[in-house]
């Protein structure tokens, strides 16, 4: 799990096995191709200014990426700058931002993960002077493979921290990395200036602030759980005994009440009694073998008075 995959190098055989495993949910970490990385360092690659407050669609090759240039003024750095890449394809896709080296290439510092929301697949950087935290599903999911109850507690440990919270004045460059298995990736790119989504920063703090509170708060609250948890396991076990032995005791008590009985073969007569009763009767007299018994009547001499 902790293993990063550069699918670039993979042959076809071992691409369709990982794509296989993604299906089934297992998150397979994806490394930026090393010759992408090496072609920016060498500054041999293509750079489109992205202005502020415009956006831009396209479609890049699995493996390869687009870079483009951002440039922003002292009071738009100190507003704060947000950065969103979203595909309506789900397409899968690495958010890149690369640092000017002094030889004059580009060094990778930051990239983000798509990941699914609702029914887009986005990612995004938010330099906005305040700490900003991204979510690694890794943690979750081998949580949930372990204690699929028990992974609400973890929901929150994969919570990092954004290593870059702001931005200087110039021209900072990102990329749009394809990270398909085998098709190219439709994507969006906005490059977005703070200044007039104050509300919203005051929210996305608040937010955050919450979420680090919380995930303190169900660190407790996962003992507190599991004591009880164990509790209700010990009192319903205990009430499954409990039913049965009371169960028992009234049979026991049954039996021996009716012990109680002047013809003591009455007990044992009552299959015998139940099983004769079951005999067909005819003519208001029983039967046997299917003939009815008839009685037979005497003729008596009477004298005539």
């Amino acid at each position: 799990m902790d293993m990063e995959i550069d699918l670039s190098s993979l042959g076809t055989f071992n691409t369709v096995f990982a794509a296989l495993f993604s299906k089934l949910g297992v998150p397979i970490k994806t490394m930026v191709s090393a010759i992408v990385l090496e072609e920016a360092l060498y500054g041999n690659v293509t750079v489109e200014p992205l202005p502020l407050g415009t956006s831009f669609s396209g479609k890049v090759d699995r493996h390869c990426a687009h870079f483009f240039g951002v440039t922003i003024s002292d009071q738009q750095a100190q507003a704060g700058i947000v950065i969103r890449v979203t595909s309506a394809m789900r397409s899968k896709f690495k958010l890149l931002y690369f640092e000017k080296e002094a030889h004059g290439g580009y060094g990778l510092t930051l990239q983000e993960e798509s990941e699914k929301t609702g029914k887009v697949t986005s990612a995004g950087m938010y330099f906005l002077h305040f700490q900003v935290y991204r979510m690694n599903l890794t943690v979750n999911v081998l949580e949930m493979a372990k204690d699929p109850e028990a992974a609400f507690f973890k929901s929150l440990e994969g919570l990092q921290p954004c290593e870059v919270s702001e931005l200087e004045a110039g021209t900072h460059t990102f990329a749009v990395y394809g990270d398909n298995f085998f098709k190219p990736a439709t994507y969006t790119i906005e490059a977005l200036c703070a200044n007039s989504y104050e509300d919203t920063k005051g929210k996305l703090k608040e937010i955050e602030s919450k979420l680090l509170a919380k995930r303190n708060d169900l660190r407790q609250f996962e003992v507190e759980y599991k004591k009880a948890f164990a509790h209700y396991q010990e009192v319903t076990n205990r009430y499954s005994h409990e039913k049965q032995y009371v169960a028992e005791l009234l049979k026991q008590r049954n039996h021996i009440q009716s012990s109680f009985t002047i013809n003591s073969s009455v007990i044992n007569s009552k299959e015998d009694a139940s099983s004769s009763s079951s005999a067909p009767i005819l003519n208001g007299s029983p039967s046997v073998k299917g003939k009815s018994i008839k009685r037979k009547w005497f003729n008596l001499n009477r004298r005539d008075k």
